[in-house]
């Protein structure tokens, strides 16, 4: 039935929809690079996190809503919810992350959780220069690939990243301080799961367009 759907007239505000959720996952990301930094502005750019993410779940409360409305959607209902749910996934990620900042008062961050900040930070922006390109899905076979690689390589060095960090915490806070390398681990953690998020779009992404090859 696959030539017969391609004849049909479709929704395509769902792109829309999807454009404007990467751009919320960006703004998200940028807020939370920030929030790495310290300072006296951290906990503005915590709220900045907290804001976006409220405004990702409307954004996907307005995808969920018009999927059930829609008569043809531009690919599956299953494919459209998942992906949408799965962007929300991220900036909740997010959220939780500065959540934990606040509730341990967090108020200086090691060298390595930026470099995940700046890891996040990238990946958020491959995935606004992705989202578009669902529009013509089968013309831009080589441009979702080479994002969805270029994720699985961001996210594989962040690894190494979580691991050098736990690893160079352990060792300045093991005789002093321990409860600072358990604070500290939260944090990695956090940071660790948003990166995942990203995959999990990524390989969302790349599992719609081999539906549609």
């Amino acid at each position: 039935m696959r030539w017969f759907r391609a004849l049909l007239p479709r929704e395509e505000h769902f792109f829309d929809m999807f454009n404007r959720q990467s751009q919320t996952l960006a703004q998200g990301a940028l807020a939370l690079r920030a929030m790495l930094e310290g300072g006296a502005d951290l906990q503005a750019h915590a709220e900045a996190v907290m804001r976006h993410e409220d405004q990702a779940d409307a954004i996907t409360r307005e995808v969920l809503t018009a999927v059930g409305r829609t008569f043809i959607t531009p690919f599956d209902r299953g494919d459209i919810k998942e992906l949408i749910t799965l962007m929300d996934d991220a900036i909740d990620q997010m959220r939780k992350t500065a959540k934990s900042v606040r509730l341990f008062e967090v108020t200086s961050f090691e060298p390595n959780m930026k470099a995940m900040g700046d890891q996040i930070v990238k990946v958020a922006d491959l995935t606004v220069a992705a989202m578009p390109l669902l529009a013509s899905i089968g013309d831009n076979q080589a441009k979702i690939t080479a994002y969805a690689q270029e994720v699985v390589q961001i996210e594989e060095r962040s690894d190494e990243l979580y691991d050098e960090g736990r690893r160079a915490l352990f060792l300045s806070h093991r005789d002093q301080d321990p409860l600072a390398f358990v604070v500290g681990c939260d944090v990695y953690e956090h940071l660790e799961k948003v990166l995942d998020r990203f995959e999990d779009i990524a390989n969302k992404v790349s599992s719609i367009l081999i539906e549609h090859i």
